[in-house]
């Protein structure tokens, strides 16, 4: 795949996940009190609203540097910051972890299952950009800085 369709995924693929993210970290938010919590004694740390709050900014800070290196051709160095902004998506696995969590309302699981899904895809791509880095820099990129200057 070429670097060109490679940035047009991507831009997609981070468009729909921040889209996605506003939409279950607002009600996330906004709606904290709705959402199952963990029992007391649970070895999982409780999630406050503060912190989810918090979290969306780190995430989607990290996607956009992600995104920035890619437009600078930093592939790897990219494909680290978006594997950590699937996180985003990735994490709300844990709302599955408490009991109730099946019971929210239709439109919330649908939110929560596309950030999901919306995580995986976006780390599917980090990884799959990781692999084909170098097919994916421009060959003067590639090149060895220039030999030394040699005293006249």
């Amino acid at each position: 795949m070429s670097y060109l369709r490679a940035t047009r995924i991507v831009c997609w693929l981070l468009g729909a996940a921040f889209v996605v993210s506003v939409v279950h970290y607002v009600d996330n938010y906004v709606n904290y009190d709705d959402y199952p919590v963990q029992p007391a004694d649970s070895a999982l740390p409780t999630v406050t609203k503060d912190l989810v709050a918090i979290s969306w900014f780190v995430f989607t800070a990290l996607g956009g540097i992600g995104l920035l290196l890619w437009f600078r051709r930093h592939i790897t160095t990219s494909a680290v910051f978006l594997t950590a902004y699937s996180v985003s998506g990735l994490i709300g696995i844990g709302h599955y972890t408490v009991a109730g969590a099946t019971d929210m309302v239709w439109w919330r699981q649908t939110h929560v299952v596309l950030d999901i899904a919306c995580g995986a895809a976006v780390l599917g791509f980090a990884l799959w950009a990781a692999r084909n880095s170098s097919e994916l820099i421009p060959p003067a990129a590639k090149t060895p800085a220039s030999a030394p200057q040699r005293d006249a």
